[in-house]
């Protein structure tokens, strides 16, 4: 059989895997159930793993039976945590814990890591180099990816490649979409916090009015990216909130703003970060008052490795067919922490399409009426093996060629 079959096969038993994952969704940073639930399924079928990396994380590592000291070691990446909402899917296996559910896919992502661990872990005497499974905590909040990697995910053994999945509703099942280089955005968080001196609305010369403050320093902000930015390069400057004043006839003394900076590389990152620090300190300044920007950072902007872009491209197409293997047109800029894996080792993040065809309307990710189609699952699960199998392979070679 080759890997589509394989996969196809096992259908049942990864869609009984989804089915419980998605009945029983856990918070990020909760997963001890999503967990010990993930090491069961490893320990029947004598995979070898990890448990406590990042607290609820699983690693775990199926070492080829032809794997030299030089060889290649392959992860695949599932994050595993669901999100604060109530579901309205009706389905039968529908989650049962109030105000939480699966709306993001991660359920079907851990479901695909575990089936291609299994059809990995069958051929084991045949790989050339080894794998590993990341089945990680906390993608929708605090970035779990990082955390494990600085508990040491990629190494013992040394980690080569990496490769990482999302559920796309908006592709038909059956549907594949890749992109080379920038495909989502970095983000930043920021708090904006302007001082000024309070007095009565009458009597405005006596004052510092923050609020006059905060509306130039949006009026700026706006031309941060339009006038800052190539027109070629995405970015976004949002202010969200504004928080200031507390009546109609005083001056306020205080005002904070709170906002995203989001684009697609670390010198576009660090020249928004910048210029929005300007605009803050010399506005206030000007006005006589006193600007804070406080920044926090979040996930780096997601950029795929060309070259293993190419490799997953290939076999999506030989498994599927070239006419089922799309081309991401322009980057999103929404964000994913499997970022930080792509800065460590040349990566690949593509979406699987789980659209159910016939619906007139197929809820996006995030909605509390998302639903996939089950059969995504064993396609999934073939083209990451496939993608596995292939740079492995490629690992050998260059290393024979070395």
């Amino acid at each position: 059989m080759n890997l589509l079959d394989k996969a196809q096969a096992i259908q049942g038993e990864i869609t009984e895997i989804r089915r419980h994952l998605h009945q029983y969704p856990e918070l990020s940073g909760q997963e001890y159930e999503t967990g010990d639930y993930i090491c069961r399924k490893l320990g029947e079928w004598g995979i070898p793993f990890e448990r406590g990396v990042a607290d609820t994380g699983v690693v775990a590592l199926i070492e080829g039976g032809k794997a030299e000291a030089s060889s290649g070691t392959v992860a695949l990446r599932a994050d595993m945590d669901a999100l604060p909402m109530e579901e309205i899917t009706g389905l039968p296996f529908a989650s049962c814990r109030p105000g939480v559910m699966h709306s993001c896919g991660h359920d079907g992502h851990t479901a695909i890591a575990l089936g291609a661990g299994k059809l990995l872990w069958d051929m084991r005497e045949e790989l050339a180099g080894n794998v590993k499974l990341f089945f990680q905590p906390a993608e929708e909040t605090t970035g779990g990816a990082l955390r494990m990697i600085r508990q040491g995910c990629l190494e013992s053994p040394h980690v080569s490649h990496v490769l990482g999945l999302h559920m796309d509703p908006s592709l038909p099942c059956g549907e594949v979409e890749f992109r080379h280089g920038k495909m989502m955005a970095s983000s930043d968080e920021f708090t904006i916090r302007l001082t000024g001196r309070g007095c009565h609305g009458a009597h405005p010369e006596k004052g510092c009015d923050a609020i006059a403050m905060a509306a130039q320093i949006v009026t700026a902000l706006q031309t941060v990216v339009s006038r800052g930015i190539s027109p070629v390069n995405s970015a976004v400057v949002t202010v969200g909130m504004i928080h200031a004043g507390t009546a109609g006839n005083a001056i306020a003394q205080t005002a904070e703003l709170t906002g995203i900076i989001r684009c697609l590389d670390p010198q576009t990152r660090s020249l928004l970060q910048n210029r929005v620090r300007e605009i803050t300190e010399h506005t206030a300044l000007a006005f006589g008052g006193r600007g804070e920007l406080i920044i926090r950072p979040s996930y780096s902007a997601l950029i795929n490795d060309d070259a293993v872009t190419d490799t997953m491209i290939g076999v999506a197409s030989s498994l599927l067919g070239a006419h089922h293997v799309h081309r991401m047109e322009a980057p999103d800029m929404g964000t994913e922490d499997f970022s930080f894996f792509a800065q460590e080792r040349p990566s690949c993040f593509w979406h699987l399409g789980c659209g159910i065809p016939g619906r007139e309307v197929n809820y996006d990710i995030h909605n509390p009426a998302f639903e996939l189609d089950e059969n995504c699952l064993p396609i999934g699960v073939a083209v990451q093996t496939a993608g596995v199998l292939a740079l492995l392979s490629e690992s050998t070679a260059t290393s024979e060629q070395l």
